[in-house]
């Protein structure tokens, strides 16, 4: 029988809203784009404008510079000459200006070389102030603002947002425009920013874009960062053999305020949340410097004053897609017995272009003798929850393992972001947001119950 244009939409779009039911949770049928990959926006993009005038501030981007919130690290680029390191800013209840003077950085790669990176440190803040800042003092002054989050303490609301692996194509701009328009107040990042490497010798020249493209919500936010795969830019044959170099240049993070030794691999408290940001290209057995001070950390947080305990990862320990199938095995085998222990709350992740998340399991019972390797309902345990689907030029990882494990609660292949509504110190409400047709769409959402306040079952479906 043949169906007419219409009624075959009508029929595709029917499809495409059912939900599975499998043996584990609820694996959705819904996938934005069916056949196009995506495509990164020309270089002539109106998203990557570069600002007028001469020696203009770009790239402008801010995260939080010390342990508790009361500083922030401003960074931006000027291309033409040096110009000043200073940041001049004044809070919004206050006439008085302050100027705080940093650093420049530049660096090559390839053929390649970078504009003068500048990182300005801005401290004594006051919590929950809106600030204005100034760059580009002497040449083109640039304008912008943050609100600093309230002062740290155990029932203190608070917004996050969560990206991960965002690149610069047409439905990384929607993502962000999205994720802009939420009640997001922090982007927790979890890796792989601009995609740079998918180019012929990394062309850094998407290292810019990339900053200029994120400027419009990160010079007004804290991102928090996590380095991913995509950020090591390691490329012996081209004569690059620096890890991480672009990336490190570009994005500085307050690692020595929680006395870590890498900037890969830190720690933060913003509200109510107290977030460790774990390094998965970085060394992380038994004998490694993050392995010791990861377990040196954890031991530091004060659940009576930050009642939530976030773990920001690129690399996810639970992924029931064939993309990246087992990767953040070895780690998990390392650090999973302290992730209960300790009842961190939610595991954020990326890697996988896909969305996923996991009801409270774990599987630190397993050794590679003793044949014990099935996760198991474990209230103690995080929930995993992978945001890898930001929408860069990779595209959607697809292919799913069947039947869809029982550790898995839902999973679909389309791009989005998150957001994590920290209500008090024993519920906080997560919601996944699908990008569908120009529009933020809701498809998956879940109290959470804090491990530490509020250890009861919150899971969504049934698991043996």
């Amino acid at each position: 029988m043949k169906m007419g244009y219409s009624s075959s939409v009508a029929l595709l779009a029917l499809l495409m809203s059912i939900v599975v039911l499998c043996n584990g949770g609820k694996t959705s049928t819904y996938v934005r784009n069916l056949i196009e990959k995506p495509v990164d926006m020309p270089l002539d993009s109106d998203a990557f404008a570069i600002p007028p005038g001469y020696n203009a501030p770009q790239q402008v981007h801010i995260t939080q510079g010390d342990l508790v919130g009361q500083a922030m690290i401003i960074s931006w680029v000027t291309v033409d000459e040096p110009g000043s390191n200073e940041v001049i800013y004044w809070s919004d209840s206050s006439l008085q200006n302050f100027t705080a003077e940093g650093q420049v950085f530049t660096y090559t790669y390839y053929n390649y070389t970078s504009g003068f990176i500048h990182h300005t440190t801005i401290t004594n803040l006051e919590f929950n102030t809106k600030y204005y800042y100034e760059v580009g003092i002497g040449n083109t002054t640039r304008q912008f603002w943050f609100i600093t989050p309230p002062e740290v303490g155990l029932d203190v609301p608070y917004t996050f947002g969560i990206i991960g692996d965002l690149g610069q194509t047409f439905d990384s701009n929607t993502t962000l425009t999205h994720y802009q328009n939420s009640n997001g107040t922090t982007l927790l990042y979890v890796g792989d920013l601009s995609y740079a490497d998918d180019y012929p010798n990394h062309d850094n020249v998407r290292w810019d874009t990339w900053g200029r493209f994120t400027e419009r919500s990160a010079a007004y936010q804290p991102w928090i960062w996590t380095a991913g795969n995509h950020e090591i830019d390691f490329d012996p044959q081209i004569g690059e053999t620096q890890p991480f170099k672009p990336f490190s240049n570009r994005y500085h993070t307050p690692y020595e305020a929680s006395q870590s030794t890498e900037p890969y691999y830190y720690s933060i408290k913003r509200g109510s949340a107290h977030i460790i940001v774990l390094a998965s290209y970085s060394a992380y057995g038994t004998s490694t410097l993050q392995y010791k001070w990861l377990t040196s950390e954890l031991p530091k947080v004060n659940r009576t004053e930050t009642s939530w305990l976030i773990v920001l990862m690129h690399a996810p320990w639970y992924n029931s897609y064939y993309n990246h199938y087992m990767e953040g095995e070895p780690m998990r085998v390392v650090f999973e017995s302290l992730f209960v222990k300790y009842k961190v709350d939610v595991v954020f992740a990326g890697h996988v272009h896909a969305y996923e998340r996991s009801e409270r399991v774990s599987n630190d019972k397993y050794n590679i003798t003793n044949g014990i390797c099935t996760p198991v309902k474990d209230i103690s345990a995080p929930v995993y929850i992978t945001n890898g689907d930001g929408g860069n030029l990779e595209g959607l990882a697809t292919n799913m393992t069947q039947p869809q494990p029982s550790y898995s609660a839902y999973r679909e292949a389309s791009f989005g972001h998150g957001t994590l509504d920290i209500k008090n110190r024993t519920h906080a409400y997560y919601s996944w947001n699908r990008n569908q047709d120009g529009y933020a769409v809701e498809a998956d959402k879940l109290w959470l119950f804090n491990r530490y306040w509020n250890p009861l079952d919150d899971s969504t479906t049934p698991i043996p």
